[in-house]
């Protein structure tokens, strides 16, 4: 980890205890301590376990990715990769951070270079539509409740969805309309060129062109692996219906029992939409005001709602940059063979 790494990650934690200290800057102490030691341990161990079995199932998506004539990553060495993208994705802008870091952690497992790329891209590809998925049920059965109690939020929301909606047109064009692709973003780079210098316009032209062809060529991956991408895109709903679910354990473990699971979960898809927006690592800020914003309603007491946010952000983010930190110390097994068993030869 860079020391630039190091310093994001200060940074983003600073940031958080900063967040949290102005939050409580008007609560009695002692409703809060109070409140703390009334917790429901063992709701607050299943918002853990989902937690965690979010990242496990995400392992099992990679490992199952990676495997190849034999070839088997343990498990070890794929646990570490969704770890060490969680702490990534949380220390930069946009989680741009992700991908590159899971990149290497795969390398150090092992795997060659081009492979995992090819692997990366599979699983970014379905975990995007995985998301767009869950988000249109969202919408489906909870943006009416959503729009009618929070006007402003919704617009967010609606947005949110025309982004993720456009990242999954493009992803689809490049796999498909190759040549019709590389001519609309020729065009768009020529348009924009009213307002750069050519230097600039041909070298936007150039990355592009790579990054097309770089995603085109990997998409044939895609095509070739129908049951593995099937596969993967049902464990990535499960992975992220357990993420989903972590704030109704939480607000369980507070003793708020006339919750709707269906309902928590639909918020809180709402409000990682929401959090994708914000250029800041983690949507840190926006975050915390869409989980007040969108919880208020059914966590009455202020010293509740405060420290449900509060183990809400430890568990689905610092949670993860603990952990991908200690992961980044741990050195990963080496990719198996696994040898196909010997036949017999016929007897003389």
């Amino acid at each position: 980890m860079s020391r630039t790494n190091k310093i994001a990650a200060a940074v983003m934690v600073l940031l958080g205890l900063g967040i949290f200290a102005f939050e409580m800057r008007n609560l009695n102490l002692q409703v809060v301590w109070h409140t703390l030691m009334s917790l429901n341990l063992w709701w607050l161990a299943a918002s853990l376990a989902v937690m965690i079995g979010s990242w496990v199932v995400e392992s099992f998506v990679v490992r199952m990715f990676v495997e190849h004539e034999g070839e088997r990553l343990s498990f070890k060495a794929a646990f570490r990769v969704p770890l060490v993208e969680q702490l990534f994705n949380n220390i930069t802008p946009f989680a741009s951070g992700g991908q590159p870091a899971q990149l290497v952690a795969l390398m150090q497992a092992g795997v060659e270079a081009g492979r995992a790329s090819s692997v990366l891209l599979m699983k970014f590809v379905v975990y995007q539509f995985m998301v767009l998925l869950n988000f249109v049920i969202t919408l489906v059965f909870g943006f009416h409740q959503l729009a009618t109690r929070f006007g402003p939020l919704a617009l967010l929301i609606v947005f949110a969805f025309v982004i993720h909606i456009a990242v999954i047109v493009g992803l689809l064009l490049v796999m498909y309309q190759y040549k019709f692709t590389k001519k609309m973003v020729a065009l768009l780079i020529k348009l924009a060129g009213v307002f750069v210098k050519p230097a600039r316009q041909q070298q936007w032209q150039q990355t592009m062109d790579q990054k097309i062809d770089s995603f085109y060529a990997e998409s044939l991956h895609l095509k070739q692996n129908r049951g593995k991408v099937y596969k993967a895109a049902l464990l990535t709903f499960v992975q992220l219906l357990l993420y989903y679910s972590v704030p109704y354990f939480v607000l369980r473990s507070f003793g708020l029992a006339h919750l709707s699971l269906i309902e928590v979960m639909i918020l809180h898809v709402m409000i990682v939409m929401i959090v994708s927006l914000f250029p800041i690592p983690g949507g840190t800020g926006g975050a915390e005001y869409s989980f007040k914003t969108l919880f208020a309603a059914y966590v009455p007491v202020a010293s509740q709602l405060v420290l449900t946010m509060l183990l809400w952000r430890f568990l689905t983010y610092y949670l993860g940059m603990l952990m991908g930190g200690l992961a980044l110390g741990v050195t990963p097994g080496r990719m198996a063979q696994t040898l196909p068993p010997e036949k017999n030869e016929p007897s003389a």
